[in-house]
């Protein structure tokens, strides 16, 4: 494969034809599959091979970004754009066979834009509770003549029925405090100290604090909807436990897989491009020696560039 010319500073993530050869041998193909699937395993092909050998009942939380209703690249395969009836229709032969998949507390989050959300929401809710949908600012975008610029997208919170995990405690961003309020001269819900004023807030379903994967960014792939490890940290942290199943079947490079196993979950995840599953298997090895994830540090979601901040205010001039 003709590899592209980068800078010297490009972090991007990508495979030489040495770590082809030898992930290409590791990974489990969904055509030679005959019993259940291992625990902590990518699996290579199409959905429709994999899904049953995935146990029922057996995982915790789905994380889904399946593509949207726009005509898209994905390496060797594409998705076409098609009616919004046919759209919803295809979502739905896919998410039924999903739902018995999750535990009776499990929990599904499905991204979507502005107009797939239609969609999702018709179909999602005849067979999950809907809790939330939370929009998230997606900084990049293409700007239009007659129409706002696009930089947001969705995600759908729903769970199997009302005993379900949600970990408020663990997704608490930490914020600075613009207009810091004493109680008897002390700071009142808010600490003070060397470094600024900051406050634990409880999370919304607005989402502010997100960076898209970038060039210079050790995170970064050439996938063209790469989610941010930040971005499923949130969601997997907030609705499972360590120790617990997470499942993508639209893997991607990869990134659920490998939040998952940075903050001590279990995963399952099908790719149907072979590079990027492969891609997927090297993040993990990755994942071995290296478990940060930006913008994410001691148990805290810092707030956009604040932890960059944080870092210059403590560098000795």
């Amino acid at each position: 494969m003709k590899e592209k010319k980068r800078s010297g500073r490009n972090q991007t993530i990508t495979l030489n034809d040495a770590e082809r050869e030898k992930f290409r041998k590791e990974l489990l193909l969904a055509s030679k599959l005959k019993s259940a699937v291992p625990l902590n395993t990518i699996i290579h092909g199409d959905f429709y091979d994999s899904i049953e050998y995935i146990p029922d009942s057996s995982v915790d939380l789905i994380f889904l970004d399946p593509p949207y209703n726009l005509s898209k690249r994905f390496n060797n395969s594409s998705f076409n754009k098609t009616t919004e009836a046919k759209y919803t229709d295809w979502f739905r032969s896919w998410f039924k066979l999903l739902v018995p998949k999750l535990k009776d507390t499990g929990s599904v989050y499905t991204c979507g834009d502005w107009k797939t959300s239609i969609s999702i929401y018709q179909v999602i809710s005849d067979y999950l509770v809907v809790r939330n949908r939370i929009t998230w600012e997606r900084e990049k975008g293409r700007g239009a003549k007659k129409n706002f610029k696009n930089s947001h997208e969705d995600i759908w919170f729903t769970t199997k029925g009302n005993d379900y995990t949600f970990n408020v405690e663990d997704i608490k961003p930490k914020r600075k405090v613009i207009a810091p309020y004493r109680k008897n001269g002390k700071p009142k819900d808010w600490e003070e100290n060397s470094e600024g004023n900051f406050r634990l807030t409880h999370p919304s379903n607005l989402w502010t604090d997100i960076s898209i994967p970038f060039w210079s960014m050790p995170e970064n792939t050439d996938h063209p909807t790469q989610k941010p490890e930040k971005l499923l940290a949130k969601l997997i942290l907030a609705s499972s436990s360590s120790g617990d199943v997470v499942f993508d079947p639209f893997s991607g490079s990869g990134t659920t897989a490998v939040v998952a196993k940075k903050l001590n979950r279990n995963f399952y995840a099908i790719e149907l491009d072979e590079e990027y599953a492969m891609l997927s298997l090297k993040r993990l090895e990755t994942a071995d020696n290296d478990t940060s994830i930006q913008g994410y540090k001691d148990g805290v979601f810092w707030e956009r560039n604040t932890l960059a901040i944080q870092k210059n205010r403590n560098k000795k001039p």
